[in-house]
């Protein structure tokens, strides 16, 4: 094979794995390389103007489309600024494949300007981290990359390029990645256990996360679930995993205090988790949550997270598809008349607690309020056909009110623990589904951290909308204070300032047009009806400030 300069092979090697768009910010040790992207066909790059917010385009682009998503960052400057958003995605298992340049093995010594060890840096926020330094094992790097970044438990991996190694010609032979496989089956005698464990319970709890979704196992789950009569709660959860209005759906666990996951699961004498690990609150209880004597059952592509916490009965390391279904099929010939029964009660009682919690939400929900005035027009104007990424933190239960994660691919919650998902999330989203409406939900806080996403949006022709739910402070830490003074008995008392962002005050829409996209505030109800008339036939980015 006739040899060319490494960072043209590069390209080849992407554009076989599928990788033809790639999200980042440019740099001088990288020139060379984005000379090349420059001048590549059918190779696009998606420029932002910082690196948290490419890392954050880059994750929603992934989790819109399934697959992989290639990111670029400026050595060690650029890693440094997309570490926060890389581990928002090591949390949510996105397949990113990262890319940063350094000036050149041949520098190593001189400890020169913006050396660094970009590996010891990139560890600790991905799956796998390396530097290449032979001009022969470029592409042999990359591909491993990009297996293991897509092999469950998925995630982002790093490669260092130094310049020089991509200068020297290159002969390695250009071919698509290795996919693994991972669609494994338990044995019928584990499907047998598990199902001998979980079918005498009379109060059986499911806790699933996005190894559900992941593996497109949302009817296998539904089918378990109702065969057991038994609650679903969501845990770790970003995806939709099981339809928002199914009555079995009970909603999250904990996302920041172990008590209220305690509160939800310690009655359970049967409890089965599907594709996530038990449990990621913030402060989490130290002992099991589980009462004494309750069954546990836990399925996992990734063993790691299988009992990592807290001791269980049987844990199955599956395919969460596979094992669903098989466990289904045990439980249909082994479940009796009684239990049956039992677990047909168990669903009509949530059916009817579900019809009643509609018909309530319909009446309350509408409150008058701008953001309750803007979403409901929106769900009527939009049928609900849309895609949400959604950082709206405090507002996200009015948000699901209107708008309800009902199908596979319509929602994406955000996830990681950190601000600045949101707005991001929906550029990449709208990117590589165009053909869909999606809007990116934040709080006036979060959407700070990345708001330079709606210059990219305009800058590339990227149609995605925006809202501020605009509370004048970071809410959120406002709740988990006041919950921590009660735990403690500390009196209640005036939230720190550092928590208030009401000065000064912050012109949103103002903001938005300075860097290309359309905008206006919502102070009023009638303006929010406005509002979406104007963001939906609004072309290009559109941002709504709606203040709460």
């Amino acid at each position: 094979m006739e040899a060319t300069p490494g960072r043209e092979r590069l390209i080849e090697q992407f554009k076989a794995d599928g990788l033809t768009v790639m999200f980042g910010n440019p740099g001088t040790v990288e020139q060379g390389f984005l000379d090349a992207v420059d001048a590549a066909e059918d190779f696009r790059y998606v420029l932002a103007l910082q690196e948290t917010v490419a890392a954050g385009i880059a994750d929603g682009y992934a989790r819109a489309t399934g697959g992989a998503a290639l990111l670029q960052l400026h050595s060690g400057v650029g890693l440094g600024n997309g570490i926060g958003m890389l581990y928002q995605s090591l949390r949510g298992h996105t397949p990113l494949v990262v890319v940063a340049g350094d000036a050149g093995v041949r520098y190593d010594a001189m400890d020169a300007q913006m050396a660094c060890d970009l590996v010891a840096m990139a560890k600790p926020v991905t799956k796998y981290a390396t530097r290449v330094t032979d001009p022969r094992s470029v592409l042999r790097t990359v591909r491993r990359a990009v297996k293991i970044a897509l092999t469950p438990p998925r995630g982002p991996v790093f490669v260092a390029l130094p310049m020089d190694v991509l200068d020297e010609l290159n002969s390695e032979p250009v071919l698509p990645s290795t996919e693994v496989l991972t669609d494994v089956s338990p044995s019928p005698a584990s499907v047998g256990r598990a199902a001998e464990l979980l079918a005498s319970a009379e109060r059986p709890i499911v806790l699933v996360g996005d190894g559900v979704a992941l593996s497109g196992a949302q009817n296998e789950l539904v089918a378990v679930a109702e065969l057991l009569g038994a609650d679903v709660y969501e845990v770790d959860s970003s995806e939709v995993n099981i339809a928002a209005s199914h009555p079995l759906r009970r909603g999250q666990t904990g996302h920041m205090f172990g008590p209220h996951s305690k509160e939800l699961v310690g009655d359970a004498d049967g409890v089965l988790i599907v594709g996530t690990y038990v449990f990621p609150e913030v402060f989490p209880e130290l002992e099991s949550p589980f009462r004494t004597g309750a069954k546990v059952v836990h399925i996992d592509l990734n063993a790691y997270e299988i009992a990592k916490n807290h001791p269980v009965d049987l844990g199955l390391a599956a395919d969460p598809k596979q094992a669903l279904r098989a466990l289904a099929g045990v439980l249909e010939r082994r479940l009796g008349p009684q239990r049956r029964a039992a677990a047909a009660a168990r669903l009509d009682v949530r059916t009817r607690e579900r019809v009643r919690e509609i018909r309530s939400a319909a009446s309350a929900a509408d409150d008058g309020t701008p953001m309750a005035v803007f979403l409901k027009t929106l769900a009527e104007r939009t049928g609900g056909d849309l895609i949400v990424f959604d950082e709206a933190l405090t507002t996200s239960p009015l948000v699901t009110r209107y708008l309800p994660a009902e199908r596979p691919g319509d929602y994406h919650l955000t996830r990681g623990g950190s601000l600045g998902v949101g707005f991001p999330g929906a550029v990449g989203a709208k990117l590589a589904r165009p053909e869909r409406l999606v809007v990116g939900f934040a709080g006036d806080g979060g959407s700070m951290y990345t708001y330079q996403a709606l210059w990219t949006a305009a800058r590339h022709g990227i149609d995605a909308k925006f809202v501020v739910c605009n509370n004048r402070k970071y809410r959120l830490l406002d709740d988990n204070i006041a919950q921590y003074w009660r735990e403690r008995d500390i009196p209640e008392h005036g939230f720190p300032g550092s928590f208030d962002l009401s000065h000064p005050e912050i012109d949103f829409a103002g903001l938005a047009r300075s860097l290309g996209a359309g905008g206006m505030r919502v102070e009023k109800p009638d303006e929010a009806v406005a509002a979406v008339g104007r963001m939906l036939s609004h072309p290009g980015p559109f941002l709504v400030d709606i203040q709460i």
